[in-house]
């Protein structure tokens, strides 16, 4: 098996950064052609919507079980025929333009996106120890919102140019792309292949799945990027439909939404440093003020500002808390990178897939009062977990 090559490793580093935030990519980029892809489906905008949380659900449940898989049979050659698969399905919902087709493409692409994303984040723990994976881990959920910076931004103005179909032509040729880099300069990582012990992986598991600190961390960490997972699904119909802006001003308002939480996160880095628990809970009480104020301001005024700003601010400090934590929950268990890496991002994805999309039809989201009182129970609900994890800490240590 090709092995990674140490004089590569810069490259092949670079690779993995590259498509860490793919899964992010795959949803956000068509989230200002929503309400277009409706009307030219001839579908409700739940319809619609189904295909995000379908994707969200096949790629959670199915990293809760790959890592597993990857810590086995490694990462290189799994890795290639992931993103062969998930370009094919791209261009297959860009092609067949069909509800069915797009559904069922779309749980392919959550599943490959899983094995990829779950493989890179494992590769850094594979080729790197002690300050310099801590460093690199730190960077994860920084570039990990670099997907809701960038995709809506470039799908707004696809989707006034080209139609919504672009958006999945230009995801079919970019992972094109990366896949000759990938197959020319990376190689396999993992040194040690762990047996595929069904009964063993199962305890694995289970043992990291009872352990509290960590389980509560994955809630705190899904329930932060669902607060992303809402905006993304309920703003476009809001902004275009309510609002009667463009898919481009939709992609702006995401923009900054994925700013918020990019900066969230470096501020998280640059107090790397400083103790856990002030830093996270200084944030959540702040997150429960501006959760409070967005509410109470919304029933006075509900303009498309008042919408954006209170946003972005609770967006950044979602984005701090998620990456403080989520780096904990990468390190907790080095020896087994893969199920640890899986189970992270799976239980992102699951959790905030199902609060989002739950929430979402709970409240009927159509304006800016139920998002803000939406947010304002998830801060309540993220409040309640970081008192739970930090007590799980405290009783580890």
């Amino acid at each position: 098996m090709k092995a990674q090559k140490i004089e590569y490793l810069h490259i092949s580093t670079l690779l993995a950064f590259i498509l860490i935030p793919l899964g992010g990519l795959t949803t956000d980029i068509y989230i200002p052609s929503l309400p277009a892809m409706a009307g030219d489906l001839g579908v409700s905008m739940q319809q619609v919507q189904l295909s995000l949380l379908l994707f969200m659900i096949s790629s959670g449940l199915s990293q809760l079980f790959i890592g597993s898989i990857l810590d086995s049979f490694g990462r290189y050659r799994i890795n290639l025929f992931a993103l062969i698969v998930f370009s094919i399905a791209s261009f297959i919902i860009a092609l067949v333009p069909h509800i069915g087709v797009i559904y069922g493409m779309r749980i392919i692409q959550g599943i490959t996106v899983s094995l990829i994303i779950v493989g890179k984040r494992a590769f850094f723990v594979d080729m790197y120890s002690g300050e310099k994976v801590k460093h690199y881990t730190s960077l994860f959920s920084i570039v990990w919102a670099t997907a809701p910076i960038v995709a809506p931004f470039i799908g707004g103005y696809l989707q006034v140019t080209f139609g919504w179909q672009s958006n999945f032509y230009l995801l079919g040729f970019l992972t094109a792309a990366v896949l000759f880099f990938e197959w020319r300069y990376t190689g396999e990582s993992l040194r040690n292949f762990q047996s595929f012990n069904r009964k063993q992986i199962l305890n694995v598991y289970s043992g990291m799945l009872k352990t509290a600190d960590f389980s509560v961390g994955l809630l705190i960490i899904g329930l932060s990027y669902s607060l992303l997972v809402i905006y993304g699904i309920s703003s476009p119909f809001i902004i275009e439909k309510v609002y009667g802006y463009s898919p481009v001003v939709t992609g702006y308002s995401s923009l900054g939404s994925g700013i918020a939480l990019m900066l969230g996160g470096i501020t998280s880095k640059v107090l790397i440093n400083k103790n856990l628990f002030l830093k996270i809970n200084t944030a959540v009480i702040l997150q429960l003020i501006f959760a409070g104020l967005m509410t109470i301001i919304s029933f006075g005024a509900n303009g498309f500002y008042v919408l954006l700003i209170f946003t972005l601010l609770i967006h950044f400090l979602s984005g701090f808390i998620f990456n403080n934590v989520y780096a904990y929950c990468l390190q907790r268990f080095s020896k087994n990178a893969g199920v640890a890496s899986g189970l992270t991002g799976g239980g992102i994805y699951v959790i905030s897939s199902i609060a989002g999309y739950g929430l979402i039809n709970l409240f009927m989201i159509k304006n800016v009062q139920s998002i803000a009182m939406v947010n304002l129970l998830i801060a309540v609900l993220t409040f309640l977990g970081i008192f739970i994890f930090k007590r799980s800490v405290v009783r580890r240590g």
